[in-house]
Parts: structure tokens; sequence; C-alpha cells
């Protein structure tokens, strides 16, 4: 297939009562994992990159091979940029070769993250990446959530023209100590008053139940997998270096396994969310 957009395979997942798989990749592996999960379902997905790389010598080369990569798939593959806070760096991931971006103003005021978001959104559109934005709040690292409002929802998506939304609903971002219980009773509602697919980020933990009812009833089309993802990778990573011990493995060797089970991992959840 080739390269694509949000815009271009969300509102067809959400209208089916299914959700694309976001994972974020910081390396080539991780990556590469992704791109080979999605071929074996045959399936759509999302490769997205932590804002924080923007400012590094690793998201322009990350970028540049998930080009390479998505050109020569058989399967649609967004590039997105996840959780940027800053207009500047919409600017960046229009200037990396992202095809789509995420503007998070979340815990800004209501006025003052419409305004930001639908800055973005008009910088983003007009290089033809997508655009997503939240209302809400899903905290990282235990802080405090605020569960979205549905009004200020439709009226947020109404005012920012985003082409995507991301809600929070119970979910937060890293490992959970206690499992949370999504209140997906409000995204049926948000659903009903927001036409454009909704986006569920805190993937990593949340029982795979509530995932698929918030993705049947609750017009959430797109899942962001990130903790897991990466906490898998780490693992077997540092498992295979424990195994070689003393022994040269060349680098592509030893990560070979490790390649292998991170796309065990990515296609299970592209096919529960399908």
């Amino acid at each position: 297939m080739s390269l694509v957009t949000l815009k271009e395979i969300l509102p067809d997942a959400r209208r089916a009562g299914t959700a694309i798989a976001a994972f974020n990749v910081a390396n080539l592996e991780t990556l590469r994992a992704v791109v080979l999960a999605a071929e074996a379902e045959q399936r759509p997905v999302i490769v997205q990159t932590y804002h924080r790389l923007l400012d590094t010598d690793v998201s322009g080369p990350i970028v540049a091979a998930a080009r390479w990569l998505a050109q020569r798939a058989t399967v649609p593959v967004v590039v997105h940029l996840d959780h940027a806070g800053k207009f500047e760096q919409i600017q960046q991931a229009v200037a990396q070769g992202f095809t789509s971006a995420m503007l998070d103003g979340s815990a800004l005021p209501f006025a003052e993250n419409v305004a930001l978001t639908r800055r973005a959104a008009a910088i983003a559109k007009s290089a033809g990446l997508s655009i997503e934005g939240e209302i809400g709040h899903v905290a990282f690292g235990g802080g405090e959530c605020a569960l979205t409002d549905p009004a200020e929802a439709a009226e947020f998506a109404a005012q920012t023209g985003v082409d995507a939304l991301a809600v929070s609903i119970g979910t937060t971002h890293g490992y959970y100590k206690a499992a949370p219980k999504l209140d997906i009773e409000r995204a049926v509602v948000i659903a009903a008053r927001v036409s454009i697919p909704l986006v569920l980020h805190g993937g990593s933990g949340t029982p795979e139940a509530a995932i698929r009812d918030a993705v049947r009833r609750g017009g959430v089309a797109k899942v962001n997998i990130a903790t897991e993802f990466q906490h898998c990778f780490s693992k077997r990573a540092g498992e295979e270096i424990a195994k070689a011990g003393e022994k040269f493995v060349a680098v592509d060797l030893l990560l070979r396994p490790v390649v292998e089970d991170l796309t065990t991992f990515a296609r299970r959840w592209i096919r529960m969310l399908a």
C-alpha cells in the first residue's frame, strides 16, 4: 500500500466497530516488528514516536525508516507523532515527514486547548497531515486524570477541526497499580455527539474486554500501546544479552528473536482490535 493518514483509515474502522492499533516505536527493531505484525494480520497499523525524540538525532532516522517500510508494505501504515505539546513540534513533524501528528493541550484550560489545537490543525492539514487532539486529560505516571465531558468534546471537535479525538474514560499512561475501570457509557455518550473517530490512550494493562467494549460501542477507532510494547523489547533484549554472556553475537542476530517476539505481541493486539 503505502503511507496514509489517520483520516484515511480511522473513519472506516469506527463505522465497522473496529480499531487500529498504534504502537510507540523507538528504534529499528520495534519499528520492524510493528510493520511485520500488520502485514502478517493484513490490517492497517499506526507507527508512532514519542514527541521527546524530535529534539534528538533519533526521530529523523526512525521516520525515514518508517516511510521506507510503509512504501513497501502490503497494508496501510500511518507514521504519527505522539503527544506533541507545542505548536513548533507540529512544524517539526511536517518537516521530518510524519503523515500525522497529535497536539496534546489537554492540561490547558479549555479555551487555550482549543486555540492551540486549532492552530496546529491548520498547519498540519495544509501540509497533508492528519491531526489528533485531546479533551479531558489522560494522566502520566499516576497523575490526576480529568474525565472527558461529552458536551466539551463535541464543542472541541467542532471548533478545532481535528481528525481524531483522544478522550479520557478511565485509562492512564503507564502500568496500573490496580486494574482500571473504564466508563464505557461516557464513551457511548461522547460517540453519539462526536462523529469523528475517538482515541483511547493507555492501552497497556487495560482489560481487553473493556477495550473491546469501548471499540464496539464507544466510537474508539485508535488504541495506543506503548508501555507494554516497549517493556517487552527491553525485557527480551536483556534476556538475549544475558544468554550471550561473554560470547560475541552480532547485534542483528542477537535481536532477531526479540523482533520475532515483539511481532507476536503486536499481532495479538492487532487481531484483538479487528
